[in-house]
């Protein structure tokens, strides 16, 4: 098996910032493949974090099983770093991203203490406090079979949405896992594999348990460092940025808007809408988690509707931290407060909402990390790849729909002598109607007219007959337009990339644990 390495698409924004276009700069600052923007940093942190700080970051970050606890000493002592990136708790990991984010976040952390010759500390931040179960709670999955298999995970409380970490599995997860591990090859890795997915998600245990208990076992052994949204010394020592949010609302909501209309003005759509009297924090309320709404001196619970007071809230925090979270826009500023946070991992939509955010984080006294945009990596396994080589398809052809790339195909399969015998007609027809428009016009210039509706004619006569040898060439190939089309299933399930569909266990039962160890070694770092 071989990977495409490269990184995702984004839209006009991200694209115009991984270009290091001039027009975005005001919005991101200096560019990901600028090592002096990371030295810059560097410098930064060393003014807001001493030892206390760095002691403080530390406490909050989660060691793997088999991980390298003096890392964090050395951390400490040594005035080290971090970069992070995130993701929100999934079923079984969720799809491929998930592990290419934690990936570059390590080799990007490697590269860097390498070049600023300090420890440089890759953390995974798991997103327990999210509260979208319909999306947390599905995985994809191509089989055996060379089907797309979509199972989910039942609400055990669909009339409430509380955060991710409060919510127990119930006896239906182990169904799903039994279905889902049916879907897996059956080879001497699969029993590792399938054992680790039987021993994270079990009835009364949460999502985000097996979330952590999955991808820590996966990339510890690279480095990786873990820490989590409902951790204690995140709560903790986060509260005085959540508070401060809500009492300066009205301000901050100012300060995003301005932003939104820059980026707007510069012909840029926004990722993340700013909501009139919205503030950027939820409250866990009668519905479970709710977004805060300032409504005259008091604040609004958007599902339930219930009003609450300053003092309301500030009971709620201290009867129980987790009460109170952050929503999409202040977790980065948390996350900067909390951590000596060098470079941020992020995928195309966080790039893109980080575009909003730079005046944000000046406000709240700190500016953002360098945004390194994370890898892709399309898997190509063999019988794949040799679809791909006998009908001369690249990856990117397989994302076409499905009709165009039979079309390619077929165009592929035309013998070799038909297609030189339409390809020698076409031209001599066209050059024959072009000798002949010339030479009637000696005879009476009024007959260009009949030539030319005749060169039409002739030449939607040719591309019927054209279509007729693609329609034979077609029902000649139905055998080999369905290998193309189980090659197009794992390439692009659904007619999306396979790493947001796909799950990783399908290739780690199938070809072992080194699958990653060569994802780490492709993903190159290079900074100028």
């Amino acid at each position: 098996m071989r990977f495409v390495i490269g990184h995702p698409q984004g839209g006009e924004l991200v694209s115009a910032y991984m270009a290091n276009n001039e027009t975005v700069r005001d919005f991101y600052g200096p560019h990901f493949r600028d090592l002096s923007a990371f030295s810059l940093k560097a410098e930064e942190i060393d003014g807001a974090f001493d030892r206390a700080a760095r002691e403080r970051a530390a406490e909050a970050l989660i060691v793997p099983p088999g991980g390298d606890r003096s890392r964090l000493d050395r951390f400490v002592d040594e005035g080290g770093y971090m970069v992070t990136t995130g993701q929100q708790a999934a079923l079984f990991g969720g799809p491929l991203f998930s592990l290419y984010k934690a990936l570059t976040a390590v080799r990007l952390a490697e590269v860097l203490e390498d070049k600023l010759e300090r420890p440089v500390i890759p953390v995974f931040w798991v997103g327990s406090e999210d509260h979208d179960w319909e999306e947390a709670s599905q995985v994809g999955v191509v089989g055996v079979d060379n089907e797309i298999h979509h199972l989910q995970v039942a609400n055990p409380n669909p009339s409430r949405t509380p955060p991710l970490h409060k919510v127990q599995l119930n006896d239906d997860v182990s169904e799903v896992v039994a279905e889902f591990l049916g879907h897996l090859p059956d080879t001497d890795f699969s029993d590792e594999y399938k054992a680790l997915l039987g021993d994270a998600f079990i009835p009364g245990k949460t999502l985000v348990d097996g979330f952590h208990k999955t991808l820590q076992y996966l990339t510890g052994r690279f480095g990786l460092f873990f820490t989590d949204a409902a951790h204690p010394v995140v709560k903790r020592d986060s509260a005085e940025v959540l508070l401060a949010e809500l009492d300066r609302a009205e301000e901050l909501e100012g300060v995003l808007q301005n932003t939104a209309d820059a980026l707007t003005t510069a012909g840029y759509p926004l990722q993340v809408s700013i909501l009139k009297d919205s503030v950027n924090l939820f409250l866990e309320g009668p519905a479970g988690r709710e977004r805060l709404y300032r409504q005259n001196s008091k604040y609004r619970l958007r599902r339930s509707g219930d009003e609450v007071s300053r003092e309301d809230i500030q009971k709620c925090v201290d009867a129980d931290p987790l009460a109170l979270s952050p929503n999409v826009l202040l977790r980065p500023i948390v996350e900067a407060t909390l951590f000596p946070t060098l470079a941020y991992v992020g995928g195309p939509g966080e790039l893109a909402y980080f575009g909003q955010l730079r005046d944000y984080f000046a406000a709240h006294g700190t500016s953002m990390p360098v945004l390194y945009p994370r890898h892709a990596a399309m898997p190509v396994e063999a019988k794949i790849g040799k679809v791909l080589d006998k009908f001369g398809l690249d990856v990117d052809a397989l994302a076409q729909p499905f009709h165009e790339v039979v079309g390619d195909v077929a165009r592929h399969e035309i013998p070799d002598k038909v297609k030189s015998a339409l390809s020698e007609l076409r031209t001599t027809i066209g050059s024959r109607m072009g000798e002949l428009t010339i030479a009637v016009k000696e005879v009476d210039p009024t007959l260009s007219g009949p030539v030319k509706q005749v060169r039409t004619d002739v030449f939607s006569a040719f591309d019927e007959l054209e279509r007729k040898v693609l329609q034979a060439v077609k029902r000649g190939s139905e055998i080999h337009l369905s290998q193309v089309e189980k090659a197009q299933v794992h390439l692009y399930p659904g007619g999306k990339p396979s790493e947001r569909v796909q799950s990783p266990f399908y290739f780690l039962t199938r070809y072992g644990g080194p699958v990653l160890d060569v994802l780490h070694d492709s993903f190159k770092i290079n900074l100028e």
